[in-house]
């Protein structure tokens, strides 16, 4: 794991991004290919947690991606729950030779939506488009997942690179985009503000009988 200084961290954003899905998916391949171009077909399957970054350049702006691989099997849920909080994007990732890992797409949602903000930028991804052959999910199945649940769609291949780096820059810039609009929204509103405040009257809140001022004197009463 690295760490960075002020000095050292050179990047305007950092967002955290998870992989999630069944074991076996192809999730760690899709990370060693999007950060490191690398493939390992004998690869193993994540236990606990890892993460790796990658710099990216949207609009002139520096963007640090922290991509999280969170393990698929059953037994590590309990170890990984805790790595969804503070993420900001996801990767949602099934096998098309696997339909039951299609199957279990509702269920990482759910839990995705438990242990972090309903608002994260999601990506369904159907990987292993390479066996063409042992497709048991298809595309038309996907996209139609996607827009039901509001999640952006691609199918990749960690084996051929296919939509790989395509789909890490879907997420982040739909993340970017929408702080970018946050941002002009607050810089709108601020604005608004100190207009307001401009074409204010002003009202002496203390001082002597000489003093001028808009507001009107009292109406009778003592003291």
């Amino acid at each position: 794991m690295a760490f960075y200084s002020e000095e050292e961290r050179t990047e305007d954003y950092l967002f955290k991004i998870v992989l999630i899905g069944d074991s076996a998916v192809g999730k760690s391949n899709l990370l060693a290919r999007f950060a490191r171009d690398e493939f390992y077909p004998n690869s193993k399957s994540t236990i606990g947690v890892e993460f790796q970054t990658q710099k990216m350049d949207i609009n002139g702006k520096e963007i640090k991606a922290q991509i999280w691989d969170t393990a698929g099997q059953e037994r590590f849920r309990a170890v990984t729950s805790a790595y969804y909080r503070g993420a900001v994007g996801a990767l949602l990732v099934y096998d098309i030779s696997r339909r039951q890992t299609f199957d279990s797409i509702g269920r990482w949602l759910n839990e995705l939506h438990t242990h972090s903000d309903m608002n994260v930028v999601t990506i369904l991804v159907g990987n292993k488009s390479d066996l063409k052959d042992a497709r048991e999910v298809s595309t038309a199945e996907g996209k139609t997942l996607a827009e039901a649940q509001g999640l952006f769609f691609m199918e990749t291949s960690a084996l051929d690179s296919s939509n790989v780096t395509a789909a890490f820059q879907t997420v982040v810039k739909e993340i970017y985009n929408i702080l970018s609009r946050k941002v002009m929204m607050s810089q709108e509103l601020k604005k608004q503000d100190v207009t307001s405040l401009g074409s204010g009257r002003t009202v002496v809140l203390q001082g002597n009988g000489d003093q001028e001022s808009d507001a009107e004197p009292p109406k009778g009463g003592c003291c």
